[in-house]
């Protein structure tokens, strides 16, 4: 049943490559056969042949390309449990506190009375 399985996906995933090859190529020769029109029909004959290739080239690439950006994705979105993780259990062991002390307000509020803000002292409103 698995063998199926990926057997279908490989099928699809060698469609899907063949299908942006055709897309590649054909841009390229449409774009080389403009290009070659400059020397008349011979140019656009060998403009659209040589775009072909060129776009098929720069398909498979950017496919090739896509493929391994999005494998690593899958990769690390496991790794830090975004796709079967543990992202945001509450059971994760962090350390402990050693002070109890979590921020400047919990430690000595009356300390923080005498600062004053970064940004200076409260304006008085003009009358």
């Amino acid at each position: 049943m698995k063998a199926k399985k990926n057997n279908a996906e490989e099928t699809e995933k060698a469609t899907r490559h063949l299908i942006h090859d055709a897309e590649g190529a054909a841009s390229g020769a449409v774009a080389g056969a403009v290009l070659g029109s400059i020397a008349g029909p011979p140019g656009m004959a060998a403009g659209a042949v040589i775009g072909a290739v060129a776009g098929a080239i720069a398909a498979t690439a950017l496919d090739v390309d896509a493929e391994r950006s999005a494998k690593r994705t899958r990769e690390l979105d496991e790794e830090i449990g975004v796709s079967g993780g543990d992202l945001g259990a509450p059971n994760l062991k962090h350390p402990p506190a050693t002070s109890g002390a979590y921020s400047a307000a919990s430690v000595d509020e009356d300390a923080l009375v005498d600062e004053q803000p970064a940004e200076g002292p409260m304006q008085a409103p003009e009358t």
